[in-house]
């Protein structure tokens, strides 16, 4: 099969142009074309010979994501459904805010991590995306976007102003193709996104924090959801392999050299697992020595779950108490609830390849019809 353009990041197509006898800044004049502008066909990238055109026409073809559906919530946020190549199904989210739009994309097919709490988690898995694959999602969703009228126009007409690597998957699980993913998204020929507008998010695979802070400036969050190690055994599993010890070092590492950064803690409000004042005590202890913003989400529920959503008073009262012990805490908006789009919710349709699951997982039909 011919190489897809989309897997190829600057060095990559500097390398090709150098091999082929053309001069380096071919790369960044591609980039532009492609990832800027949104053009895909090599006829109309006129500041290329029609030599060049026509080699590339033969090393490289574009392939995209499939788009199945895109829903739009009552609040406007959408979700897209996207077939892969190998008929695996994955989502992506746009929330639209007055002074950004935010793009949460995915990184694997389903998740391996088993998070109790998490309806892909419950899907499986079955693979990594490939770079193509990750950024694709972004091309698709800002062009589309585009196509359609909307821009933020404070940032040079583009659709989407952050990118969360908080979809489906975790993100470090998938190192190489997230971070070369992350340096196109920065790359100042293609998005050109600030580090501040860009954020993974991880459940604390603590060695691949080290490596993305040595590789990659980018923001980052952790998916905490509980205080103890007890209680983070039971809803993400892989604190058994990395404690909550280990994970915050890892975060102190990640914010030693810059007084500008804050770690963002996301904690999932579940009914009488996680939200007692108790807990918030627990948390405060926890993280009085780290530089960080607590997003506190309250559980949005999914076929088969057996948690419940944590009271509205409950949540206030939780994040009252984080504000009076000097931690910065927001109650997170739900977001495109009524089309599955919010936290925690993203299925998509995931042949499954891990231990967990022995059959392949169906689109839900109650939601794609």
């Amino acid at each position: 099969m011919m190489n897809n353009l989309f897997d190829f990041d600057q060095a990559d197509l500097t390398a090709f142009f150098v091999e082929h006898g053309e001069k380096p800044f071919r790369a960044t004049q591609v980039l532009q074309w492609v990832h800027q502008r949104g053009v895909i066909d090599y006829a109309e990238m006129t500041n290329l010979s029609k030599a060049l055109r026509q080699r590339m026409q033969e090393h490289f073809e574009v392939r995209l994501p499939e788009v199945v559906t895109c829903q739009q919530s009552a609040d406007g946020t959408r979700k897209w459904l996207l077939r892969l190549e190998d008929g695996n199904c994955i989502e992506m989210v746009f929330i639209p805010e007055s002074d950004r739009g935010t793009l949460c994309v995915s990184s694997q097919v389903g998740c391996a991590l088993d998070c109790s709490f998490c309806s892909t988690a419950q899907q499986g898995f079955n693979r990594n995306l490939t770079l193509a694959e990750i950024m694709g999602q972004l091309w698709v969703a800002e062009h589309s976007l585009r196509a359609e009228g909307f821009q933020l126009c404070d940032l040079n007409q583009r659709a989407i102003s952050n990118v969360v690597m908080m979809g489906m998957g975790e993100p470090l699980a998938n190192f190489n193709n997230v971070v070369k993913a992350l340096g196109l998204m920065m790359n100042d020929f293609s998005y050109g996104l600030s580090w501040r507008r860009v954020t993974v998010s991880t459940a604390g695979m603590v060695p691949a924090i080290r490596r993305l802070k040595s590789l990659c400036d980018v923001s980052l969050a952790i998916s905490l959801h509980a205080p103890t190690d007890d209680l983070r055994n039971e809803l993400v599993p892989l604190n058994r392999k990395y404690p909550l010890a280990e994970v915050l070092a890892a975060c102190h590492e990640f914010v030693a050299d810059s007084q500008r950064r804050r770690i963002t803690i996301e904690y999932v409000m579940l009914h009488e697992v996680n939200d007692t004042p108790a807990h918030a005590r627990a948390l405060i202890k926890l993280l009085r020595d780290l530089p960080v913003k607590v997003n506190l989400i309250p559980f949005n529920p999914f076929p088969q779950t057996h948690y419940q959503r944590s009271r509205p008073e409950v949540i206030e009262l939780f994040r009252d108490i984080l504000w009076k012990g000097g931690i910065v805490t927001v109650t997170r908006k739900t977001r495109g609830d009524d089309i599955d789009a919010a936290c925690g919710q993203l299925a998509g349709k995931v042949t499954d390849r891990s231990r967990r699951h022995l059959k392949q997982i169906p689109i839900r039909q109650e939601h794609y019809g």
